[in-house]
């Protein structure tokens, strides 16, 4: 029995990205020294578009790490309107170029842009710590997922798109079926995963021949400008693939109003999309946009009696505070059947105490900062309401020393009676615990679909049974049985919701690139030029 290596997984056709084991001392002391060149640089970037744009201080933004608010990563110029709306310009006349460039040529440029992030790691996980606040390890997933974004939307392009699709029809006639990029995409990323997701989002686009108006989020600008930096460098060229940094209401307004916008792939609020949903609707004498969106969840995961607690308490560990639970697929609401609560809790209770929160950059922090004040002002609001109501579990130590100048928040859990009790996801480490009789487990069902949001869930039980039929009731985009909700891998697990939670299709699954092309279907009457030669030539066997 042959079993592959890591990089052989997924066949000939698509490497797997390259790992990094950091509690390897022959992995991570070269990385770390390879990091530290970037760890005090300051940057200052600006829009990367088709054409020069001069210096402008005035509309220059400075950008402070989450872990340290008085540690400054660079400078971030923000594009005006005017430049938008150039870029645009640049974008639409691009567009039909790019499209007839064959798909091969497109896709060896995505893949390009995947070996030079593999080459740039060390620089793009520094700008994840310092802009991002990312731990160690997850830079290293973060800049993983984004190759294998691109090596698997180059080998799906190449397999769906690289040649013409012959129809089965009647004998006398042809039927063939094309694929072509809709025209230009805006890609509105967030900053939780600001260079898998923006990353993704981009080269979907361009391999599927649109031409791209890529906005980053403000928080996460500089890393998202070297990523552009890299993939013009793998060939892409500049009209094709613009980034244009700045606000929504100053990007963002151009990039959902302009009729030319054919499609906006978005990551982030259910709020924002459903606002940019009801822009592209309102554009008079537009053709009807492509809207792809990826959005919020209220992830649950239900634990019955069969489970084992020590099992259950390290997934919820990982799934509720891994990146500071700053993460969509993120555990929100553990479901606990009473038989097995007290002990779940208990030990949940001295592995939260076990957590270290504090600087990022050191491979012994568990739990970093959130993004920024307003988020943390947010969570902690949050927070205040339900230890007024006496509801606290369990909260993780935090040391002053460690987090009085950035922006943390202590991990904690709280009981709630029902997943209806809250009002909105809370994009940080907050867990909510309900504790529920086997009896109710239908009422839990019910309530939890009930949000109408549908991105992540999970089920512990050893009764494979009731585990399956559990996965089968619940309307959400990804189930996980008796592991963690978080990390789904591209190709293998693809990723997004249903619902408030998403529009499909899936991000690094088989249909996600067929939203960013058009069907045109070709038919010929070969007879027509006299006799059928299909016929004809069966007289000739």
């Amino acid at each position: 029995m042959n079993i592959p290596l890591p990089k052989d997984i997924y066949g000939p056709k698509r490497r797997n990205s390259r790992g990094v084991n950091l509690n390897i001392r022959s992995h991570y002391y070269p990385l770390m020294e390879k990091m530290a060149a970037f760890m005090d640089k300051q940057y200052s970037v600006k829009p990367l578009v088709a054409f020069d744009i001069a210096d402008d201080a005035s509309n220059t933004h400075s950008v402070t790490t989450p872990y340290d608010r008085r540690q400054t990563v660079g400078s971030v110029q923000w594009a005006t309107k005017e430049q938008a709306t150039k870029a645009l310009d640049a974008a639409w006349t691009a567009f039909h170029r790019w499209d007839a460039t064959p798909v091969a040529e497109r896709a060896a440029i995505v893949r390009r842009l995947g070996d030079l992030m593999e080459e740039h790691m060390p620089e793009l996980m520094a700008l994840c710590s310092r802009e991002g606040g990312k731990l160690l390890t997850d830079g290293v997933d973060e800049i993983r997922e984004a190759v294998d974004f691109c090596r698997f939307y180059a080998m799906r392009a190449e397999e769906d798109f690289g040649q013409v699709i012959e129809l089965p029809g009647p004998t006398g006639e042809s039927n063939r079926l094309f694929m072509g990029g809709k025209g230009v995409f805006a890609a509105i990323s967030p900053w939780n995963f600001p260079v898998a997701i923006f990353c993704g989002q981009v080269v979907a686009a361009a391999v599927s021949g649109n031409t791209v108006l890529a906005k980053p989020a403000e928080q996460t600008s500089i890393v998202a400008h070297r990523v552009i930096e890299l993939l013009h460098e793998a060939g892409m060229p500049r009209d094709v693939v613009q980034l244009l940094p700045g606000d929504g209401p100053t990007v963002g307004s151009v990039l959902t109003s302009d009729p030319r916008i054919t499609g906006v792939v978005f990551t982030g609020g259910t709020d924002t999309a459903q606002i940019i949903n009801r822009a592209l609707a309102a554009r008079e004498n537009a053709p009807l946009a492509t809207l792809i969106a990826e959005t919020g969840g209220m992830n649950a995961m239900i634990v019955d009696s069969t489970a084992l607690p020590e099992q259950v308490v390290v997934d919820v560990i990982q799934s509720a505070f891994q990146s500071a639970g700053q993460r969509c697929s993120a555990l929100r609401v553990l479901y606990l059947q009473d038989d097995v609560a007290d002990r779940v809790i208990e030990i949940l209770e001295g592995a939260m105490a076990e957590l270290h929160i504090g600087d990022p950059r050191d491979l012994g922090t568990d739990v970093g900062p959130v993004i920024d004040e307003d988020a943390r002002k947010g969570l902690l609001a949050h927070i205040e309401k339900l230890k007024a109501e006496n509801r606290l579990v369990a909260e993780t130590p935090m040391a002053a020393e460690h987090t009085q100048d950035g922006t943390f928040v202590a991990p904690v859990a709280f009981t709630i009676d029902s997943i209806d009790s809250l009002t909105r996801e809370q994009f940080g480490p907050i867990l909510h615990i309900v504790r529920y009789k086997a009896s109710e487990l239908d009422k839990v069902i019910n309530d939890i679909n009930g949000r109408n949001y549908g991105l992540t869930f999970g089920v512990h039980s050893r009764n494979e049974s009731f585990a399956a039929e559990i996965a089968q009731k619940m309307r959400v985009g990804n189930v996980y049985i008796n592991r963690n909700i978080i990390g789904a891998v591209v190709g293998v697990q693809p990723f997004g919701g249903q619902g408030l939670s998403g529009t499909g299709p899936k991000a690094g699954g088989l249909h996600y690139l067929h939203r960013f092309v058009t069907e045109k279907t070709i038919t010929n009457n070969t007879a027509a030029l006299g006799g059928n030669a299909s016929l004809l030539a069966l007289g000739d066997e």
